[in-house]
């Protein structure tokens, strides 16, 4: 990768509000806990959280001709807006960012909806994003308490409540959050 990760950060904070970007620092600061907790590679947990929400603010139209354009994965126009930057920002982070890990693009890939057979790192990133410092909303201190636990807890606590709220609010479910997390608790 070129840049150094003070340039990264600069590069990646100048493309969201100030707002998002703490939102970053703290899942960059989580997923570096998690990773010593858990033994994921915490020099690869920093660089994918630093870029897990790089496209987030990215225009709707912007994203849907990324996905388009590079043969990116097209099921996702078909559902919540929400999901298309995981998938955009994996390729962003390839393309003008230099990240060629394989891991830490799929970590970025993976992190709003898992997937099944989730590795160490796309855990990591996954479940940090749910409970990062700055994070409150009904639910996240039992996601926390499940983290502690171990990392597949508290993913599938950070899933039901994702499940519960879409439910509640009639909205369409992601099928790979519901494999995800499905694959989870077999593995358990």
């Amino acid at each position: 990768m070129g840049l150094s990760r003070e340039k990264l950060m600069k590069a990646v904070s100048g493309q969201m509000p100030e707002k998002r970007w703490k939102h970053t620092l703290g899942v960059m600061e989580k997923s570096v806990q998690l990773a010593e907790k858990y033994g994921a590679d915490p020099v690869k947990a920093d660089l994918a959280a630093i870029l897990h929400d790089v496209a987030k603010y990215w225009p709707v139209s912007e994203m849907e001709a990324v996905i388009r354009e590079n043969g990116l994965n097209e099921e996702l126009l078909l559902h919540d807006k929400q999901l298309w930057h995981s998938e955009v920002g994996a390729f962003v982070a390839q393309r003008d960012y230099g990240v060629d890990d394989p891991e830490i693009i799929n970590a970025i890939r993976w992190h709003t909806s898992g997937r099944v057979g989730m590795s160490l790192l796309d855990k990591v990133i996954c479940l940090a994003d749910y409970i990062e410092p700055g994070r409150d909303f009904p639910g996240v201190d039992h996601i926390r308490e499940q983290a502690e636990r171990s990392l597949e807890e508290g993913l599938i606590a950070g899933f039901d409540s994702t499940i519960s709220l879409l439910i509640s609010q009639r909205r369409v479910i992601y099928p790979l959050t519901m494999l995800s997390r499905n694959d989870l608790i077999a593995h358990l």
